[in-house]
Formats: structure tokens, sequence, C-alpha cells
């Protein structure tokens, strides 16, 4: 892994038409909930409800708190036993399912309130690569993103990012992203991803994306030189462009201290209104409202193998890309109403 030849991404190194995973995750369970029926006319069908036993409820959800506790104290015993299955790239889904995911849920439902749209476009089975827009100053567009493909995808996909070498240096964040699904952004390691049948997720602006100043907000950067659809061709796997709305203003970066982020190692080190200023408060980020689209895919298997070498294919392609998440951003601003709401 350490010596991988990774992917330039970029030149800085670096249908909703089923019911949400969430939504049918919090529907009550069918006979354990009490319904209450408007009263009606005597004799008129389904119109008076009958005669409600005392403690029925209290019953049910005594049942429920049961099933959970022996539930997450068997969570727990496979964790401290070791019980548990990851994959050869570190990838622990049952962790991923049951606890990260739902750290991560509030932020994406509540705070960020993201909206969803065109999930439908991302294939059923068989692998695929999302291609998005990179923004916000620290990656949470990226997280997000996991969460909208996991909760709103009618297959229920799971959705595996490619990360740059520098969160595979940092301390903790290395580890919660290899159970997470991520892995280094190399050929070799996307490749075999594709091939097994996983969705894969790459944000080939890297940090020229989530790094630009809050002036050039909703202007792609680069897309280095088509690494992503060299690889998408070799898998022969489809290209799913995504457009991530409303993490832009999320950490409005006025000023980038370059001297301090080269003595810490870091690609830029972000000023905004709020950080430095008011220390760790700074870091907490606005709460905007966001809008992920899925656009419809572009299909690769069509094309020889060696279509795959062709560079002027590979710049086609890549500029298609582009140019498609491009267009979908701004139709997004127009139609959306603030920043906020």
């Amino acid at each position: 892994m350490a010596d991988a030849k990774v992917i330039p991404f970029d030149d800085d190194r670096s249908r909703s038409g089923g019911v949400p995973r969430a939504a049918r995750r919090r529907s009550p369970v069918r006979g354990t909930g009490s319904v209450s029926a408007l009263p009606g006319p005597a004799g008129s069908a389904g119109a008076s409800p009958g005669p409600e036993v005392p403690g029925e409820g209290d019953a049910s959800d005594r049942d429920a708190w049961d099933r959970r506790i022996a539930g997450g104290l068997a969570f727990l015993r496979r964790r401290v036993t070791g019980e548990y299955d990851v994959d050869e790239f570190g990838y622990d889904e049952e962790l991923t399912d049951q606890v990260l995911m739902s750290l991560l849920r509030p932020v994406y439902e509540k705070y960020f309130r993201v909206e969803v749209k065109g999930v439908e476009n991302i294939p059923a089975e068989g692998g695929a690569l999302i291609v998005s827009n990179h923004s916000g100053t620290l990656p949470l567009d990226g997280l997000m993103l996991q969460v909208a493909v996991h909760d709103h995808h009618p297959a229920d996909r799971h959705l595996r990012l490619l990360a740059a070498d520098l969160v595979f240096m940092l301390p903790v964040v290395n580890e919660l992203a290899r159970k997470a699904g991520h892995t280094l952004a190399c050929a070799e390691d996307a490749e075999r991803l594709l091939r097994k049948g996983e969705v894969v997720g790459v944000m080939p602006e890297g940090f020229k994306g989530i790094g630009k100043p809050f002036g050039e907000r909703y202007k792609l950067q680069r897309f280095g030189r088509g690494g992503f659809v060299s690889t998408a061709l070799r898998a022969g796997v489809p290209i799913v462009p995504c457009s991530i709305v409303g993490a832009e203003e999320i950490y409005p970066m006025i000023g980038n201290a370059k001297t301090l982020a080269r003595l810490l190692g870091f690609p830029y080190f972000p000023i905004t209104p709020t950080f430095p200023w008011l220390g760790p408060l700074g870091a907490v980020p606005l709460p905007t409202k966001w809008t992920i689209q899925f656009g419809e895919p572009i299909p690769t298997d069509g094309y020889p193998l060696e279509a795959a070498e062709d560079p002027m294919l590979m710049f086609n392609l890549t500029d298609q890309v582009r140019e498609q998440i491009q267009h979908t951003l701004y139709k997004l601003l127009v139609q959306r109403r603030s920043v906020f709401f």
C-alpha cells in the first residue's frame, strides 16, 4: 500500500424512487404501535376502534427496548472477541452501519438537512464510479455523500471513497477512514474495488477544490489528467456525475496562511470569519442547506480495452463529466431559495 501508484486525480496530490433506508429504519414495526382512528357513526366500517387493552403499548415498547439492548450487547461481544469481518482494505461494514453512520446521520438529517436527487442513477448492482465536486475547506462533503448513498439507495448500496494520502497519515483519522471503507486513491485499489462490484467515489479536484477561496465557490477546478476515467474504462463500469450544493458555505475561506500550512505539512491553512479568531468554536460549520444530485450515468463498457490508453478519449470523457457537474451546480444554485433554507 505504501508504494502504490497514486492516481493523478489532481495536480496537488492530493428515483429517489425508493423509500430511504433511514425512513424504513425509523418506521414503526407492524403490530407494535397503536393506530388512532377517527370517530364515526355507529355501524360504519372501521369507524370505531376496538377496546383498548391496558398496557399493550407499554409491553410492546419494553419488547422493543429488550431487543435493542440484546442487539447492543451482542455487538459489543463481537467487538471484544474479534468475531467480526473486515475486507482486504480494512472496511468494517458492521461498525460502519451501526456506529459510524449513526453518528453522521444527525448531522446529515438535522444540521445540513440534505436533499438527495437522482439516486436511482446509481446502478442497483455491479461496479460504478461516482465523480463529485469537492468543497468546504474540510472534507465533510465526502462523508455526507457516503450517508446519502448508504441511506437512500433502494438497493442498500455502500460507497467506498478514494481518499488522499494525507488522510492515512493522520492518527485516529487513519483507522476510522479504513473502517468506514475509504482507501488510498491509487489505480490498483480503485480498479480492484470496481471489479468486485463496489460503488466507488472520487473527487478529482482534490485539495484544489476544498482549499479554494470563497470567491471561487462553485467554480470547478481542474480534474487532473483523467486518471479516474482511465480506471473506469479498464473496469468497464459507468461513471455517475454528482453535484453537491451547500458545502461551499460551511467554512467561508477568506484567507490562507501558507507559511503556517508549510510548517504543519498541510496543503493549506484556512482563515475564515470565525477561525482561528473564535478558537475551537470557529471550527463549527455553518448550518447550510445541502442538495446532492446524481446525474445520468456515462457508460464505458462499450469501449475497447485499449481505450484506457487513449489520451484524447480520456480528455473528452473527463471534460464531459466536468461539464455535466458544473451545469448541474449552476442549475441547483438557481433553484435554491437561500443558503440556509
